[in-house]
């Protein structure tokens, strides 16, 4: 983006696109490792649309040194700092004729162990035995995710949508959007590369439109510590 830096970008639009992060050898390892994986427990959620797995890397332990290599570990520590820790994962796989998608919204929520009533927190839901809550935006306000793509993807099988600079606006409802003066871009990812945004940017999904997969590793990263009797649900070690 006019020769703007990766931390650039992301403090600016809220997003940031890096290619060749993982090689095609370790893209198709990290899938062989999803395809062994034992499919019945709760948090895996399967339909016609779409097969996903909550708490990943909890399900699937063997992808965590598989996803987190030198290269990438060094790129989140370049950009972020090394205070930040994964706290929240999903992997998802949309089929090739999925009519799957999602609208515009927020990562409002975060991942929590067990429910407990403090200031500052709320709602709450609950998910596949799994609670959710929405914190305080300075918490997701230092927030970031990566989405590491295991297939390529443009706008024709569900590359996301977003809104630049809505990360910077707070609690930005879908509704109010003025595409008078908000622009959409699409998130297209090759093979092995990933996205990295804030919680706050607007973004959606698309359906399907040509027959190719379009599967994704989700992890959510904090720096943060949670109050007393609130406990991150996947929090891994440093």
């Amino acid at each position: 983006m006019n020769g703007e830096t990766y931390e650039q970008q992301i403090a600016v639009n809220g997003f940031a696109v890096i290619e060749n992060v993982f090689t095609d050898r370790e893209v198709d390892s990290l899938i062989a490792l999803i395809q062994q994986a034992d499919s019945s427990n709760a948090t895996f959620r399967k339909t016609k649309d779409l097969f996903a797995i909550r708490q990943f890397l909890k399900e699937v332990p063997d992808a965590v040194p598989a996803i987190f290599t030198p290269v990438l570990i060094a790129k989140i520590n370049a950009l972020f700092g090394e205070g930040y820790r994964a706290v929240k994962s999903i992997y998802f796989d949309k089929p090739g004729d999925s009519n799957w998608f999602v609208s515009y919204h927020q990562d409002l929520t975060i991942s929590v162990k067990e429910k407990a009533d403090v200031p500052g927190f709320g709602p709450w839901t609950v998910k596949q035995q799994q609670y959710a809550v929405q914190p305080p935006l300075s918490i997701l306000e230092n927030n970031f995710t990566i989405r590491i793509h295991l297939d390529d993807t443009d706008e024709h099988n569900g590359a996301l949508r977003v809104v630049p600079g809505s990360h910077s606006k707070g609690i930005y409802r879908p509704e109010t959007i003025d595409w008078s003066k908000e622009t959409e871009v699409s998130c297209n990812v090759r093979k092995g590369g990933m996205m990295i945004m804030r919680p706050l940017l607007l973004h959606a999904s698309s359906r399907t439109t040509n027959n190719h997969k379009r599967r994704v590793v989700h992890i959510e990263f904090s720096n943060q510590e949670l109050p007393a009797h609130l406990q991150w649900s996947e929090l891994l070690p440093n």
